[in-house]
């Protein structure tokens, strides 16, 4: 990548790294089945047509320098799934900061025991581990700030373009998901030993498959532009670490994260909605309580919804 335009020799690749040629060879193909576009072979040399956009430690670190993240990007062509390989790899004692990327999930999880579909290379597949000295009962105010840190990158990628927040862990543009975000975490009873914060966006997707064309999106598909992953990742990663970091320093940060989902949420407060896990009760949003929790005022009563699904049924 260093000399994306430059024509290598296979017999010059084979003795920088230490390895044959036929070595090279089997590398080279092994990288066009990742997706990486190589021209050449070994008899006339090998060249990348262009530098691909993979979320490559290299190219990330610096982008993300001075974040919590820029030091420990760890970096996945395949993977069963991201928030797995955080959570297992937080509980062996990886350090706060620590990110997980893949261009590809063969396991990808949302919440609940919904799927994420991974495209390979075409959205942003990405996990954040993290130590908050918090108790559990605290911990939904991440999902909160990474639905935030989300909406900030893409808006500060593609001006203009303004994201939905749905509670407690969707993103959404034009009433379609192009963004889920699942926290996991290990506790004790009072205290959180490490939570995982995964983020999928669908980037550059032209197709899905056919149970969820009706309820997701990408950012290209709404667009009509090729995104850079590499700069929506880095802009993702720098928006989280700034959500941290208030949270750490400011006493004032979470009501003002509260504040801000509320007023950046178009079903937060003032929808007819209904809640799937509490036996489909209807009622209107009125909120958030200081916690976190979505209020729903019902027939019976104001209610509060600690986890489920909300799903938005009209206006007022």
């Amino acid at each position: 990548m260093d000399h994306a335009t430059v024509v290598a020799s296979g017999t010059k690749i084979a003795d920088e790294i230490g390895t044959s040629r036929s070595e090279v060879w089997r590398l080279i193909q092994q990288l066009r089945g990742l997706g990486v576009d190589v021209a050449g072979h070994p008899a006339t040399g090998y060249q990348l047509r262009a530098v691909p956009d993979l979320l490559l430690p290299e190219i990330l670190s610096p982008l993300v320098k001075g974040t919590i993240f820029a030091k420990h990007l760890h970096h996945y062509y395949k993977i069963g799934s991201t928030n797995s390989e955080a959570m297992q790899a937080a509980a062996e004692g990886a350090p706060e900061g620590s990110v997980f990327l893949a261009e590809e999930q063969l396991a990808g999880r949302g919440r609940g025991a919904h799927k994420w579909h991974s495209a390979r290379s075409a959205g942003i597949y990405c996990s954040a581990v993290f130590r908050p000295p918090m108790p559990p009962s605290e911990a939904l105010i991440f999902s909160l700030a990474a639905g935030l840190a989300v909406q900030s990158a893409v808006a500060e990628t593609f001006p203009g373009l303004r994201p939905d927040l749905k509670w407690p862990n969707d993103v959404l543009l034009n009433g379609k998901k192009f963004c889920g975000i699942l926290t996991e975490m290990n506790s004790e009873a009072t205290r959180v030993r490490h939570l995982v914060v995964g983020v999928g966006i669908n980037v550059n997707q032209t197709k899905f498959p056919a149970e969820l064309r009706e309820i997701a999106t990408s950012l290209k598909s709404e667009t009509g532009t090729e995104w850079s992953r590499v700069e929506l990742c880095a802009a993702l990663l720098k928006s989280l670490d700034r959500e941290y970091r208030s949270l750490r320093e400011d006493a004032r940060a979470r009501e003002a994260i509260l504040t801000r989902f509320q007023e950046r949420s178009s079903s937060a407060r003032g929808r007819k909605a209904r809640v799937e896990e509490l036996g489909g009760i209807e009622g209107v949003t009125e909120g958030l309580d200081p916690h976190g929790f979505l209020q729903v005022r019902t027939a019976t009563g104001l209610r509060t919804v600690l986890s489920g699904t909300v799903r938005v049924i009209g206006n007022l």
